[in-house]
């Protein structure tokens, strides 16, 4: 990983922003610009020179990650160091913030370190956000880590087929899944697994319970894994039994409407046509009203980022962009279908990284 061009890459917006110092305190920043993975942390960095903080637990670790950027280890707070340390740079005379990361008590606490003739003038709030944009557009090291950690998912889907069987206890598919993803190298999930069988599979978030797997009924599983800090994200839908005619034809709606995001997705492309082209197709099915939630959203060091495909998003892909395409029908009472695939954005298209099938499943 680069993590000097990528701090470069933040002097070159911290210039024209007009920003002599800026304070980074959100986790995954700190990981993008300098690769620290550790728990506690803030990064200072002005036109010149950048300093991370941590505490005397990642001395060590600090020392072996982190680059283009010097290590102070403090016994107080990282950010209030950080802080300290951008006030006394030359010609720092304040720095900025990301709101979206910052609550009201942190804020207090960083001002209350200030001189009283500093608290309000030091930090000041960005207009917008600095790093996430840079994250949002992946460069080849992390394509590389996400596509492997979204073949990985692959593979445990492909496992997980052969241990599904009626009167198995949804929680028990999911450890098996959460254990298989341990066996093949991932250091952990990327959010708590979701599955969900029978009349539960209507609920778009339906984390695994003790409910057996039904008999008769679709099972949805919604997983990722976490490889060398990089998320993955998918979901498929399968079906124990023999399906109706009316759930194999929504099924098949489902699928055609998550093929026509998939489609859809190329540089330029608005989100929201992007989401309009998955979510048209369920309207022309007369399902439109049971797809409740956003065509997909962008995946990297976290599980959800920027950009997010919805409805009337403005926001263009750009090539680089990882995002997810996951239409869902959920009919409360009945069943719940969802597909999900990552998708990178490419100048011509969207190149699919999770190619487990998709093709309807009879277990």
């Amino acid at each position: 990983m680069n993590h000097v061009r990528r701090i470069g890459q933040l002097r070159r917006r911290m210039t024209k922003a007009g920003l002599p110092g800026l304070l980074a305190t959100h986790l995954p920043d700190i990981r993008y610009l300098c690769g620290f993975s550790g728990s506690s942390a803030a990064l200072g960095v002005t036109r010149r020179h950048a300093h991370l903080f941590t505490d005397g637990r990642y001395a060590a670790q600090a020392s072996e990650e982190v680059c283009g950027a010097t290590v102070g280890i403090v016994k107080g707070p990282p950010a209030v160091a950080a802080i300290e340390w951008l006030r006394k740079q030359p010609g720092a005379n304040r720095a900025a913030f990301d709101t979206s990361a910052t609550t009201v008590a942190e804020l207090s606490r960083w001002r209350a370190s200030l001189p009283a003739r500093k608290r309000m003038s030091f930090l000041s709030e960005l207009a917008e956000p600095l790093v996430m944009p840079l994250r949002m557009v992946k460069d080849e090291d992390e394509l590389a880590l996400i596509s492997e950690a979204a073949l990985i998912g692959c593979r445990l889907f492909e496992h997980v087929l052969g241990i599904i069987r009626p009167d198995l206890r949804e929680i028990d598919v999911a450890a098996e899944l959460e254990y298989k993803a341990r066996q093949l190298g991932a250091e952990g999930m990327s959010f708590e697994t979701i599955v969900a069988s029978g009349e539960r599979s209507a609920m778009p978030h339906g984390r695994a319970t003790t409910a057996l797997l039904p008999r008769k009924g679709f099972l949805t599983l919604d997983f990722g894994i976490i490889h060398k800090g990089y998320m993955s994200d998918m979901t498929r839908t399968v079906y124990l039994g023999k399906p109706t005619v009316k759930e194999r034809d929504t099924y098949e709606a489902v699928l055609e409407a998550q093929e026509a995001g998939v489609g859809a997705v190329r540089g330029g492309a608005r989100c929201g046509d992007v989401d309009e082209a998955a979510r048209s197709v369920l309207k022309r099915a007369g399902l439109a009203e049971a797809f409740t939630h956003s065509s997909g959203h962008g995946v990297g060091l976290e599980i959800h980022e920027p950009p997010r495909i919805g409805t009337e998003q403005s926001d263009r892909l750009v090539p680089g962009m990882v995002v997810t395409i996951e239409p869902g029908v959920y009919l409360a009472g009945e069943f719940g279908i969802r597909i999900e695939d990552m998708v990178v954005v490419t100048q011509l298209g969207g190149k699919v990284l999770t190619p487990a099938p998709k093709a309807l499943i009879q277990l």
